[in-house]
């Protein structure tokens, strides 16, 4: 019998768990470790609360879950209830699935002002993630700016532009959909440091918010380049180019304005107690090179949200590579030993933020043949670890209160319970109320 621990439980982690089970059927036992009580990583907290459809995937992994050779350990913090090291002498091998749920910083001056926020703080927040229930981000000024070019800068606009009546069917938490209810912003300002042929973002994001009630983008017919050079674009891209060309042409009037600044990179963050503004200098992209072009200009605003991409969490005893934020790995390969068995990362935690959600199932089934390869060549002692039943022992011995998948279904139920009219849950946003509903 193999023993596998995978840290975190979002889906690189579940993809990982499904491989491992579809390479050794019976012969392996999957524990899934995560820091909260809850599983499923970013499709809890980090997917959009009103992008329903792709929550949807989670099923998929409960599916995995339920199966007899694997179990969700919730509410262990590794590195902190046990360390690394104690993992890997339980397990033949140890795969970190963690994701990157930190922020990039923004690296400028001011940056740190209060009403600065992450973008990974601010989707914790809308989304219930017991870190962020805290945050109480000021919506009472007229303007906020969003930096990033990508779908998380179009989700936060988005979700800060809706009403409540289009909130329906989301699981939005209420003090997020509360203050959001009662923001006095009129403009959100999109700002990216290159143009429109160098976004991020997705046709359907993008076709999102042509239909808000009460919210319109805007666009600078001035910013867009010739129409014929769309054709070199790929169709993806195209598509999303087509439709910040779709409104340039629409400039709606509505109550609330988001506006997209492209060639715009923000120098310096400007306040004294907390943000006033903006500092931003006007870009040119020039053979695919970026260059200031010694032009600046100032956007008053009052609440600054950091959109620029996410790093992953060190874990005391695996090396990590601080320029990327991620893991250091051979493709994937921490390090392998016959004694100290396999050690892997997977998902964002090897690649960075990178790719979708379904980009991590071809990622885990991929390291799963790796450790198959590792345990035939021999690279990876023979059988005898204590897995589970060592890592139950030292819980024991240390009082560790873990919270399993049982426990999980019962918060759920509870949270369920708990809807207000039209939406299908309300999450719990503090540990404690979760592990009271489980148990």
């Amino acid at each position: 019998m193999r023993h596998i621990a995978i840290i975190g439980s979002g889906p690189a982690g579940y993809y990982t768990a499904e491989a491992a089970i579809k390479e050794w059927g019976e012969d392996i036992r999957v524990d899934v470790f995560d820091r909260l009580p809850v599983p499923y990583g970013l499709i809890r907290t980090g997917v959009a609360p009103d992008h329903q459809t792709i929550k949807a995937v989670s099923r998929r992994y409960e599916k995995t879950a339920l199966t007899r050779n694997v179990r969700f350990v919730g509410n262990i913090a590794i590195g902190k209830d046990i360390s690394l090291a104690e993992l890997q002498a339980l397990y033949d091998a140890v795969i970190i699935a963690t994701g990157a749920p930190h922020d990039r910083d923004l690296g400028i001056p001011g940056d740190n002002l209060p009403g600065v926020i992450g973008s990974a703080s601010f989707v914790g927040w809308y989304n219930g993630h017991p870190s962020f229930t805290d945050l109480h981000p000021d919506l009472s000024g007229r303007r906020a700016v969003v930096i990033g070019n990508g779908n998380v800068a179009l989700d936060i606009a988005r979700i800060l532009s809706k009403t409540r009546r289009e909130f329906a069917g989301s699981d939005i938490v209420a003090h997020a959909l509360d203050a959001i209810e009662g923001s006095q912003l009129d403009e959100i300002v999109i700002l990216g440091r290159r143009g429109p042929h160098q976004i991020a973002m997705t046709p359907k994001e993008l076709g999102e918010l042509r239909e808000l009630e009460r919210a319109a983008p805007h666009v600078d017919p001035g910013d867009l380049p010739p129409a014929i050079a769309d054709e070199a674009l790929e169709p993806g891209q195209r598509k999303s180019v087509q439709w910040l060309r779709q409104f340039a042409e629409d400039d709606l009037a509505k109550p609330l304005r988001i506006s997209f600044d492209f060639f715009a990179r923000p120098v310096r963050i400007l306040g004294t107690d907390r943000v006033e503004g903006v500092e931003v200098e006007r870009t040119i992209v020039t053979d695919g090179r970026l260059n200031g072009t010694g032009e600046f200009y100032m956007i008053p605003c009052h609440l600054v949200i950091s959109a620029i991409g996410y790093r992953s969490a060190p874990i005391p005893g695996a090396p990590f590579d601080e320029g990327a934020g991620r893991f250091a790995s051979d493709d994937g390969r921490i390090s392998v030993s016959p004694d100290d068995g396999g050690l892997y990362c997977v998902g964002w935690a090897r690649r960075g933020p990178t790719g979708t959600i379904g980009t991590n199932k071809p990622d885990g089934f991929a390291i799963i043949a790796k450790l198959a390869e590792d345990i035939a060549s021999g690279a990876i002692g023979p059988e005898g670890k204590a897995g589970r039943s060592g890592f139950d022992a030292l819980a024991a011995e240390r009082k560790l209160d873990i919270v399993t998948f049982r426990d999980w279904q019962k918060i759920e139920e509870a949270e369920i319970a708990a809807a207000r009219s039209g939406a299908p849950r309300e999450k719990f946003t503090l540990v404690e109320e979760m592990i009271r509903a489980g148990r």
